[in-house]
């Protein structure tokens, strides 16, 4: 089953015919229309969803995720949810925010909606939000509901835009809290990065599959690669990928000042497709070739 508009989304849960055909706000239990999803579900829309109140656990991806009172989610278009019973959803508590793509295409905020990284995080990295934070966006989710069922004039666009990107906006202020607060868990992750890495480079993988991608690491760490990359962010200033060239770099300098060997057998055990790479690499992040770095 796919969904690609929001009035499918309103026939769905009968919600009433509203004036805006690009967003709409859901209140699962209080649906008219509570409805026994049977088959998988693509939705082609963006959603934000808060579940307060007692626990429901729905798929979607990979995983089974366990809504408990005060989690968030954020969810980008194309992604795969699984059946849900209607006991499940009449004990949705709380709302689900869903707009359109084609709402901020041509905005700035559509120029940027994937600097929000945390729509592309897996369903156990979902956002678990205080009292006073609930309130926060929930406001301004309210706001967002009210603008949208009045008469759509030239200002309608540029309203719901900017109440949007503000709620995404507490929405990373809030992700920025939650990875403050678990700090232990997150120098975790680093370390358990960093010795991925290092174990990696000490083995023959290298030369049997090349350069270590983000998203290999994060599998092996059993995270999606975006929020990997936004927790080693906030612990060292250097996302997935700075780490893994840093790594990389520091690597080749052992290389070179410790062994004798030519700078394409370095870069070939490295995991170097083509030997030049290293050298572009090397040169951009310390400002001299290899071969000037050895002398």
């Amino acid at each position: 089953m796919r969904i690609t508009n929001v009035s499918q989304i309103n026939e769905l849960f009968g919600n009433e015919q509203l004036k805006h055909p690009l967003i709409t706000l859901l209140r699962p239990n209080e649906a008219k229309i509570v409805p026994e999803i049977k088959e998988k579900i693509c939705v082609d829309l963006y959603s934000i969803s808060l579940k307060d109140g007692s626990e429901c656990k729905i798929k979607y991806g990979r995983k089974m995720y366990d809504f408990q009172g005060g989690t968030l989610i954020c969810l980008a278009p194309g992604q795969i949810i699984e059946p849900i019973s209607r006991a499940e959803i009449k004990e949705f508590e709380g709302w689900n925010l869903i707009f359109h793509p084609d709402l901020i295409r041509s905005t700035n905020l559509g120029a940027k909606i994937n600097d929000y990284s945390f729509f592309y995080y897996e369903s156990y990295e979902a956002l678990h939000i205080s009292d006073h934070e609930k309130e926060v966006i929930s406001g301004v989710v309210d706001s967002i509901c009210a603008e949208y069922q009045q008469n759509i004039d030239i200002y309608t666009q540029d309203v719901l835009v900017s109440n949007i990107e503000l709620l995404l906006n507490y929405c990373k202020r809030f992700y920025g809290r939650q990875m403050l607060t678990r700090k232990h868990e997150s120098q975790d992750i680093v370390q358990r990065f960093e010795k991925l890495l290092k174990s990696y480079f000490d083995s023959d993988e290298p030369k049997n599959f090349g350069l270590p991608s983000v998203r290999y690491c994060s599998e092996q760490l059993g995270y999606s690669a975006n929020y990997l990359s936004d927790v080693l962010k906030q612990e060292t200033g250097k996302n997935a990928q700075e780490q893994i060239h840093f790594y990389l770099i520091e690597k080749a300098k052992d290389m070179l000042l410790g062994t004798s060997e030519p700078v394409n057998t370095i870069a070939y055990e490295l995991g170097f497709k083509y030997p030049q790479h290293l050298s572009v690499l090397f040169k951009k992040k310390i400002g001299v070739s290899p071969n000037e770095f050895r002398k």
